[in-house]
């Protein structure tokens, strides 16, 4: 690879950015998407449809569940038919349900519309993601991937932003809402289909499908995924999102249920309080972009993961206020730029081979939301009955997911150093092996 004179890669192409930006959109909606489901179902829609507590905790929970069933079938079908075909298909199925949540009556349009959402989102995340990746250079990737992580942020920020407007006009404001994610959703539709497929996932689809498969070439069957040297990545990151996500999805689901019920504070006093943590992690995340691609990123990430044991120690040590849960909001919100989803999705690309990389993030990602699920259903009981002991759970987890990010996964294999990209790569430029040298090269010389 061609380097610039202080041994930099070379500048990123236009074109890098087009892709990074159309296909990390799908972070922005998906962002949109779950952010303006909550603040409708369970607010401005709530009265007049007739939502009480139950039917809208009912229909975010379906909701999250289509998501890691999206992620799950639609991660391998991102393997098995391509990227683009995926995550173009999973945005027409992401506007059709955004119309039917917009039309909101009778009740079973908003089951329909979640489900169609829920599905959506799920599928896109992991398709989306490994375009990116695999149309960046060398050098890039992680820039190009993290920066997708702010567009995620974005979302969340426009969404909460429109929330401040027209969070109180009712059925109007929720339909103004939604009706913002739909006309992205169009206009991002429409540029999708002038984007070509991964050159990358090309060419490994090709070899691993043409007669005579040579030996090299062996990461292409989902049943690879349970089995070394695959296996140990696939645990690795389902285990480091899943118990980091602990942490970002009780304060995301239940911040002003732990504001209000263990501080006596106000629900519009929470929603602004939280909002400060978004452009610190913003910030965060434009300085994360430049360094994610060197050696110094081993450094930032466990700068990130000190700041978030931070945070959960302070509650459950000097109790649950005000100040602490402030100070969770801004150091969780700097931490959380080096590490947790972003470095996920990075790690995500790096250490899966090329025909198992969407399986793998769709596994992954299901996972960790079934997880998050699954504690949902304790988590206000045990912040009524025992706010510490809350806090401490979520710092042990937080714990878990740092020890596994700064001691298990540096020592695992990154994909290119699997048989299948090398392999790939030169059947690329030069003709088949021969039976005789199976690897073209006399070796595994890389």
């Amino acid at each position: 690879m061609n380097r610039g004179e202080a041994g930099r890669p070379p500048r990123l192409p236009g074109r890098t950015w087009k892709i990074a930006a159309l296909a990390g959109m799908a972070s922005y909606l998906d962002a949109g998407a779950l952010v303006t489901s909550g603040i409708v179902l369970g607010g401005s829609y709530a009265e007049a449809l007739a939502l009480g507590a139950g039917t809208a905790g009912a229909l975010l929970g379906l909701q999250t569940l289509m998501f890691a069933l999206g992620a799950l079938c639609g991660g391998r079908l991102g393997d098995l038919f391509g990227r683009r075909r995926v995550f173009t298909l999973s945005l027409l199925l992401y506007a059709a349900g955004i119309a039917l949540l917009i039309v909101a009556s009778p009740l079973w349009l908003l089951h329909a519309g979640v489900v169609a959402v829920g599905l959506a989102i799920g599928a896109d995340l992991a398709a989306s993601l490994a375009l990116i990746n695999e149309e960046s250079p060398d050098g890039h990737k992680g820039k190009m991937v993290i920066f997708s992580n702010i567009l995620w942020i974005g979302g969340i920020v426009v969404a909460m932003g429109l929330s401040a407007v027209v969070g109180s006009w009712g059925v109007l404001g929720g339909r103004i809402m939604f009706a913002h994610l739909l006309v992205v959703a169009i206009v991002v539709l429409v540029l999708r289909f002038a984007l070509g497929e991964s050159a990358e996932w090309a060419a490994a689809r090709r070899a691993a499908d043409s007669p005579g498969e040579p030996e090299g070439i062996r990461f292409s069957r989902v049943g690879q995924l349970f089995r070394t040297p695959v296996v140990l990545p696939v645990v690795a990151l389902g285990l480091y999102y899943a118990t980091w996500n602990l942490g970002a999805s009780t304060m995301g689901s239940f911040g002003t249920f732990l504001w209000t019920n263990l501080t006596g504070g106000g629900v519009a006093e929470y929603s602004r309080l939280s909002l400060l943590g978004l452009p610190v992690g913003f910030l965060g995340g434009l300085v994360f972009m430049r360094v994610v691609d060197r050696p110094a990123r081993y450094a930032w990430f466990a700068g990130g993961s000190a700041l978030i044991l931070v945070a959960w120690a302070l509650p459950a040590l000097l109790g649950a206020s005000r100040f602490t849960l402030v100070a969770v909001l801004l150091l969780s919100g700097l931490g959380n730029a080096f590490c947790g989803e972003g470095i996920y999705k990075v790690w995500s690309q790096e250490l899966i081979p090329t025909l198992l990389r969407t399986t793998a993030g769709g596994l992954t990602i299901a996972f960790a939301r079934l997880v998050a699920a699954f504690a949902a259903f304790v988590t206000p009981a045990i912040a009524l009955a025992d706010p510490a002991l809350l806090f401490w759970l979520l710092f042990a987890f937080t714990a878990v997911a740092n020890a596994i990010g700064l001691l298990w996964v540096p020592r695992l294999p990154k994909a290119r150093d699997l048989e299948d990209v090398p392999v790939v790569a030169r059947l690329q430029r030069e003709p088949p092996p021969s039976t005789a040298d199976p690897d073209g090269a006399g070796g595994q010389n890389r």
